[in-house]
This record gives structure tokens, sequence and C-alpha cells, in this order.
């Protein structure tokens, strides 16, 4: 079957390693599924797969690709949870849950084979393309938003880093829960962006906010995490799931954290009732993810690239 897959890591050159062509089809185990994959999207951790990071040559070669959406073995309409072994479904007892790629074979490729317990039913509403965008920066924005930043109806958000996967889907998710939401980037196209999917002002990053505010969704890193602290009101909440500029802030700002009794929460992925929550939120408010483009998966490089350059708002679909 046709894939994207690594072949090589290379830090500093990740797409050095990414392959385009056969690969062999998934063979059955028991409690596993097949499914015909009809659409994929790309996130940021299939670039550190191919930097190597949290990943070894000894698993090479890996096809890519943690979410998806297609056909199970009886043709019906679903989506992929990409956390494996989060309940102990399917695998060793002693396994411990990982990010699908971390172990097994993605889904950049015609067919994937999961736990059956990871598949869930697509809602109607959902095309194929939409619904393969939830199952990682969609569903760590949501567990983000309303399991680890607790925010509810009416708390102000700050979103930092507008145009990427998980920051996109906090602001369209956050201003359809009912909350006052505010973004930062350094484009000013996307800042323009931010506010028509429902931001109330997109400002530069660095800048004086209106006002303190409940939390704010960090996936920068070390670039915004000043700025981050400082936004937040007395007893507010940082909640981070990634570090795009690095994960070594030249200040960590103890001192404002702990005489403002701030949180800071670490976040990563979520359950699989969570990815049932919003997909059903999804279907129930037509909330839609953000698709910056669809690409054929014999096109996957171009994808690849558009992400390593940040020239994405959204995510980037593939459709093998």
């Amino acid at each position: 079957m046709f894939a994207a897959y690594a072949t090589s890591l290379d830090f500093a050159n990740p797409l050095k390693g990414l392959e385009l062509g056969e690969r062999p089809a998934p063979e059955a185990r028991p409690g596993w599924t097949t499914v015909t994959v009809k659409a994929a999207s790309l996130n940021h951790h299939d670039l550190w797969t191919l930097r190597g990071v949290g990943f070894g040559e000894d698993k090479l070669p890996m096809i890519l690709g943690c979410d998806a959406a297609g056909l199970d073995e009886d043709g019906n309409e679903v989506v992929v949870h990409s956390v494996i072994g989060q309940t102990g479904h399917g695998v060793g007892p002693r396994e411990t849950a990982s990010i699908l790629t971390e172990r097994y074979q993605g889904t950049f490729a015609e067919q994937v084979t999961v736990p059956a317990w990871n598949v869930l039913p697509k809602p109607a509403e959902l095309s194929f393309e939409e619904a393969a965008c939830l199952p990682t920066a969609w569903l760590t924005a949501y567990r983000m938003l309303f399991t680890n930043a607790g925010v509810r109806p009416g708390d102000s958000v700050l979103v930092q880093g507008a145009g990427g996967g998980v920051a996109t889907a906090a602001i369209v998710l956050g201003s359809a829960a009912g909350l006052r939401v505010y973004a930062t980037s350094r484009d000013a196209a996307k800042r323009q962006r931010a506010v028509e999917l429902g931001a109330l002002e997109a400002f530069e990053p660095g800048a004086r906010l209106p006002h303190r505010v409940d939390a704010v969704i960090e996936t920068v890193g070390a670039a915004t995490w000043s700025h981050s602290l400082k936004c937040l009101r007395r007893g507010g909440t940082l909640v981070i799931s990634g570090a795009t500029s690095g994960d070594r802030p030249e200040h960590a700002e103890l001192t404002r954290i702990f005489f403002l009794e701030l949180k800071v929460v670490g976040s990563t992925m979520g359950t699989k009732d969570e990815l049932e929550d919003l997909l059903s939120f999804c279907a129930a408010k037509g909330v839609r993810p953000v698709i910056d483009e669809v690409l054929p998966l014999d096109r996957a490089r171009e994808g690849f690239e558009k992400m390593a350059a940040g020239d994405v708002f959204g995510k980037v679909v593939l459709k093998p």
C-alpha cells in the first residue's frame, strides 16, 4: 500500500528522512481492527518523530501519522483515537500509553490497524477531512480548556500563537463555548483570521491585554512564557502542551508564580471519552475544524514543508 514514512532521523533536517512509496499492508492481530483511511491530518508530532525526539532508529521504517478517519472492517464511518494503551485495551499489561507512531505504524497510508477500543463512530455531520483533524490537536485543545484550565462560559482566555493546530482549535472551541478569547500572533493576517474565528481581539506577541485573563493556552514555550504569566489574574491557570520555540525560557518567573498563586498545568492529548465529547460538541454546535489545505497523500512532502516553515493556519489534511 502507498504510504508516507520515516526512513531516517535528523534533528536539523527532519524532512531528509521522509519517504513516499509502498509499504506492507497491516497484518491482523487479536483485539485490533483495520481501518481504511479516507483522510488523515498532519501534526507537529510527525515532525518531532522525523527529528528523533522520543523516537529511536530501532523503530524505523515507521509510517507517520496519528490522526485518521475512515471505514472500519464492517464499512462503518469511524474516527481513530490515537492514544494507544490508555486503558490497556489491545496491548500488553505492562505497556504504558503512547501516541500511535511512538510504537506502531501510523495513518499516512491506505490502511491502519489499531486496537478495536480506539475506534469511535464518526458523526454524520462531519466530513472525513474534518473528523481527521480532531484526535490530536483539537482533542489537546479541548482537554486544555475544559479539563485542565477549568474555565466556564464568560471566563477570559489568552491563546498564544494563533495559526497552529492546537491554538486555532482553542480559539474556535473557546468562542463556541462562551469564553472571552484573546489571541496573539506575529503575523497580521493570522491575527485577523483569529478574530474572524471568534477571538475578541488579537495582538502582537508581548502586547498588553485589555485586562488579565483567567487562563492562558500555551503551546509556543520559551518565546511567550513570560508574557503568558504576566497576563494571568491572581490565581489564574497557565496550561501548556507544547514548546515550539524551545522549552527553556530565559526566566522561569517563579516569584510571580508563587506570589500571585498561579497554577501551571501540563497537558498532553486527551482521553477517549473527551474525544467522544469533542465529536458530539462539534456535531451539535456546528463547530468545524479549520483546514489550511487538503492534499493527496502523494504530495505529503508539501504539507510537511508548510508545517515546518510555520506557513499554515489550521490543519493540513492528507487523502490516500
